[in-house]
């Protein structure tokens, strides 16, 4: 069931009509069935991969919770018994890491697998090819994050299996994500609420906000970029550059519009998401960048891959030996370059298997580990040309900066292989072309002038309020403040605009949201 169609529609309004109706005490179970509901619209036999997920990952979590009072009822000088209850709990955790992660390699990267080892093994292997679940990797990431909270002991496990796969399977989420957490999203779930007006208007706005990158913006925006990238061949220079460009805008809009509508549902059940998108538009430093974009990815990532490697045993040793031996920075920092650089290669494994995708996870790794290690020459230089670091111009020189390393990482996400990557940042450079612009060449892309105006006019409305937004203004706070006619104005004339630009325009089929089967 499609974010973008009318069906998914009035299955939400449906959905707040019984979940407001039931009692209270009733309006998880709701929640529950209708988030089921949804996940077998969209495949009923994938619903067998949930429930695994759901009940192994509820499982580990019963027994690590069992452990840790255990542990708790020993006396302190009883450490061999300690030692022996921890070494079960990181087994249980392990068993349900390469339990899940095992499910996601064979659905998601076995046929790869077996393309790449097929012909060096020179014997038959065997082959399933799988219809990809919905939202596979974003529920796996979020159920391994409990089990491993639960590990720590950062909170008891759910001892109610449906409540936890209410948790595993809100419906919102599925999708694209966000990421989230337990201790943040469990106890909203199963909170008993009345009707808010206001939630649902807020709610209303967020998704029109979200339908509007997508059905306006990144829809159109894709015209172009399956064009270019799909003949690439046949275009140099500044048309290549441009299906780059539009490719930007259309993940972004494809992404963060998708996590609006996302939240904005959420929102008209009272439940608020984790924010997943901080404006990266105005990051001043690849870091900053990613740090901004799918945050709950990064967090994830942060929490449960970088700050266990770089804190483990193996990498202490390294930083020892590397502090003796290595002068300067580059000899204290090496632990964590490691834990970065394998940080982004999965980030860039979870993209995909391709080669250029594990060259776009060491280009960031290369460049954010470079920055750290070069930060003070860059101070020092800053510093004798009299820039002040609060300059605005210093700042937008930052931005610009790291919006040009982000926009050529994209030639690698978006192109069919690495060579084809490397091919078209070749020709960008060494042929560009630049009369493209204005001799025709770029309205015969797909898109006529208006369809490109109408991108550029929408990427400006976009920035325009992320600059109030990057200053601290709220919107729709802002917003709300007015007369109750004023809030409901807007909220037509957005209406009216995704439905004149957006759906009703000819021929305008809704594309899938890029990242619903990650």
């Amino acid at each position: 069931m499609a974010f973008t169609s009318w069906a998914f529609l009035g299955f939400v309004l449906c959905s707040l009509l019984f979940y407001y109706i039931v009692p209270k005490r009733m309006q998880w179970v709701v929640l529950l069935l209708v988030s089921f509901g949804f996940y077998a619209a969209g495949g009923i036999k994938t619903i067998g991969y949930l429930l695994f997920t759901t009940l192994s990952t509820y499982s580990a979590g019963l027994v690590l919770g069992h452990l840790n009072e255990r542990r708790k009822q020993l006396p302190k000088e009883d450490r061999a018994a300690g030692e022996v209850i921890k070494r079960r709990k990181k087994q249980v955790v392990l068993l349900a890491v390469l339990a899940n992660f095992g499910l996601l390699y064979v659905l998601k990267y076995w046929s790869v697998t077996v393309d790449q080892l097929q012909p060096l093994l020179r014997m038959p292997l065997p082959r399933w090819d799988f219809v990809l679940p919905l939202g596979l990797s974003f529920y796996i990431f979020q159920s391994i994050g409990y089990v491993i909270d639960c590990y720590r002991g950062k909170y008891p496990p759910e001892r109610n299996v449906a409540k936890f796969a209410l948790f595993v399977s809100f419906f919102p989420q599925m999708v694209q994500g966000p990421i989230s957490r337990f201790h943040q999203l469990a106890p909203q779930l199963t909170a008993q609420r009345s009707f808010d007006a206001t939630a649902v208007q807020y709610g209303i706005q967020l998704m029109l906000w979200g339908y509007f990158k997508k059905m306006v913006i990144s829809d159109r925006a894709g015209v172009i970029v399956a064009t270019v990238f799909g003949e690439y061949t046949q275009y140099h220079g500044t048309l290549l550059a441009a299906g780059v460009l539009f490719y930007c805008i259309q993940l972004y809009c494809d992404f963060s519009g998708g996590i609006d509508i996302t939240r904005g549902v959420a929102q008209m059940f009272g439940i608020d998401l984790a924010e997943n998108f901080r404006r990266p538009l105005f990051a001043i430093s690849l870091a900053d960048y990613w740090r901004r974009w799918h945050i709950t990815l990064g967090q994830w990532m942060r929490d449960y891959v970088f700050y266990p490697l770089s804190l483990s045993k193996p990498l202490g040793r390294l930083g020892k030996w590397s502090r003796r031996h290595i002068k300067g920075k580059a000899g204290k920092v090496l632990p964590t370059s490691i834990a970065t650089f394998v940080v982004y290669f999965l980030i860039g494994i979870w993209h995909g298997t391709d080669a250029r995708y594990l060259v776009f996870g060491f280009y960031n790794g290369i460049l954010i580990t470079a920055a750290f290690l070069l930060e003070g020459r860059f101070q020092a230089v800053r510093q004798a040309l009299g820039i002040p670091q609060e300059s605005r111009w210093f700042r937008l020189f930052q931005i610009g900066r790291t919006t040009a390393l982000v926009f050529i990482g994209r030639y690698l996400t978006r192109a069919e292989s690495l060579s084809a990557a490397l091919w078209m940042m070749k020709m960008t450079v060494v042929d560009p072309e630049i009369a493209a612009l204005w001799d025709g060449r770029m309205l015969q892309l797909g898109l006529g002038a208006g369809d490109i105006l109408c991108v550029f006019a929408g990427a400006l409305v976009i920035l325009a309020a992320e600059c109030y937004q990057e200053r601290g203004v709220c919107i729709r706070e802002a917003l709300a403040r007015r007369h109750w006619l004023v809030q409901w104005a807007a909220i037509l004339l957005s209406l009216t605009v995704l439905l004149l630009f957006g759906i009703m325009r000819g021929d305008y089929i809704a594309s899938e949201f890029i990242y619903q089967q990650y």
